[in-house]
C-alpha cells in the first residue's frame, strides 16, 4: 500500500511538529506516513491519501498550502484529503470560533477539493523567534503561547484511516 502524505505549510516549526505528532499516530494505527513539506512536494503519484497541515496568519491558511492546493489540484481532485490548521494561539471559544471560518472561507475557494476531515488546532506563538515583517514592536509585546492539544491531535489522527478510506497495515 502507498503511504499517506502528510504535507505541512509552516514559518516557525509548530506545524511541522503536528504533521510529525499525526504520522506518528497513523502509524500506531497501522498506517504508513511520510512528512514532508508542502514545497517539497514534486507529485502526488506515490501517495494513497494527503493529510495537508497548515498554519493561519493573518486571516489566511498559510501561503504555501494555498500552492500546494493550486499545484496539486488534478491529483487532489481523486485522492482522500484531510486538512488541519493551526489557529489561535488564545484558547477561547471566540478565537476558534474565528479559526474555523478562517480554515472554512480557504477551502471555499477550492471548490473542487472536498476534505473528508477538517480540524483546527490551536497554535503555538513565541515572539522571540519572529522575523521580519512579523518583528513589529506590538508583536514582540505579546506573550508566549502554546495551546496544542496533543491528545486533541493524537484523536483526530486516530480518525484519520476509517475517514480516509484506507485499510490499515499489519503492525
Amino acid at each position: 500500500m502507498k503511504p499517506v502524505l502528510v504535507a505541512y505549510a509552516t514559518n516557525y516549526g509548530s506545524t511541522r511538529e503536528v504533521a510529525e505528532a499525526v504520522s506518528v499516530a497513523l502509524a500506531e494505527h497501522g498506517v504508513y506516513a511520510i512528512v514532508r513539506a508542502t514545497c517539497d512536494v514534486d507529485a502526488l503519484d506515490e501517495a494513497s491519501a494527503v493529510v495537508l497541515g497548515g498554519a493561519l496568519y493573518f486571516f489566511r491558511l498559510h501561503k504555501d498550502a494555498r500552492r500546494f492546493l493550486s499545484r496539486h489540484r488534478e491529483a487532489l481532485k481523486d485522492m482522500s484529503v484531510a486538512v488541519f490548521a493551526m489557529g489561535p494561539v488564545k484558547d477561547t471559544k471566540e478565537e476558534f470560533a474565528g479559526a474555523c471560518k478562517q480554515l472554512d472561507r480557504a477551502l471555499s475557494r477550492k471548490p473542487w477539493l472536498s476534505p473528508v476531515s477538517v480540524k483546527v488546532f490551536g497554535g503555538c506563538f513565541d515572539p522571540t523567534g519572529l522575523r521580519f515583517p512579523h518583528n513589529n514592536p506590538w508583536m514582540r509585546r505579546m506573550p508566549s503561547s502554546d495551546i496544542r492539544n496533543w491528545g486533541a491531535i493524537g484523536s483526530w489522527a486516530a480518525s484519520l484511516p476509517q475517514a480516509l478510506g484506507l485499510q490499515a497495515s499489519p503492525i
